[in-house]
């Protein structure tokens, strides 16, 4: 269950850390919440995004941070029994016998590559095929992770921008009313603040897991090209099952081997 709400729950603890210490040392919580520091980061933020990127792709962020906290869960162990299913009756009825088993393939690209596979495809356009995916696949998805990386510089600037303009109002009313000094401040330590906070605790580590989430699609890529030319190939099941099992970690090779 933590696996699965990870990112969720490193936020909580991120943000839970920062506001839980101010608290704890007697801070007033409706400081921290200025709506001018925070409308300057976020607010800028956004629209340095939109400058740089367009806002097309401004507009996708709020989709790509669901995908990053709550990522595809690749079965890699379960891909690895089906190619090794399929290597089993490949060896007792055919190649064609798994046609009708492509239902058991829960993600696309295997059984793309699975129907080509059966259409007579060459090992080479196969593995041409699967590169050329791969390589389109990571162009998008580091396409992707750039605009939170960008985000996660753009916010720090705006915070000091707004800590800059902050103190141009604490000068420009120096000898006036001491709580409109005060006030601008705060507001300036505040825009630093958030800028800081939202860089390193949002943005970036969005642009991280996005990457990490292409490591693990890119993975059960991997596993099927390897599963796919195996078959091809006419390996024994138990050949297949240990090469493909070689691709995992050496505790979840001993879970599948049984050893």
């Amino acid at each position: 269950m933590i696996k699965k709400f990870g990112a969720y729950f490193g936020l909580v603890l991120g943000l839970g850390v920062v506001f839980g210490s101010y608290l704890v040392e007697g801070g007033a919580p409706e400081a921290l919440f200025l709506i001018a520091p925070i409308l300057i980061v976020f607010g800028g933020t956004f629209a340095a995004t939109i400058i740089g990127f367009g806002f097309n792709d401004f507009l996708k962020i709020f989709p790509l941070a669901t995908k990053a906290y709550s990522p595809i869960q690749y079965d890699n162990k379960k891909l690895i029994i089906t190619y090794y299913n399929f290597a089993v009756k490949v060896r007792k009825e055919g190649l064609l016998s798994i046609e009708k088993d492509l239902d058991k393939l829960k993600y696309l690209f295997p059984k793309k590559l699975i129907r080509f596979l059966i259409d007579g495809a060459t090992e080479d356009s196969i593995e041409s095929i699967s590169i050329l995916e791969m390589k389109m696949m990571k162009e998008r998805h580091y396409s992707n992770a750039s605009i939170f990386t960008k985000m996660g510089g753009y916010a720090p600037t705006m915070g000091i921008l707004g800590t800059v303009m902050a103190l141009i109002l604490t000068l420009a009313n120096v000898g006036s009313d001491p709580n409109v000094l005060i006030r601008n401040i705060a507001g300036a330590f505040i825009a630093t603040l958030w800028g800081v906070l939202s860089a390193n605790i949002i943005w970036l580590p969005i642009s991280d897991k996005l990457k990490k989430c292409h490591l693990e699609e890119k993975h059960m890529m991997e596993i099927a090209l390897e599963g796919t030319l195996a078959l091809m190939s006419g390996e024994i099941p138990l050949v297949v099952k240990t090469r493909l099992t070689s691709l995992l970690p050496q505790q979840e090779q001993k879970e599948i081997l049984g050893l």
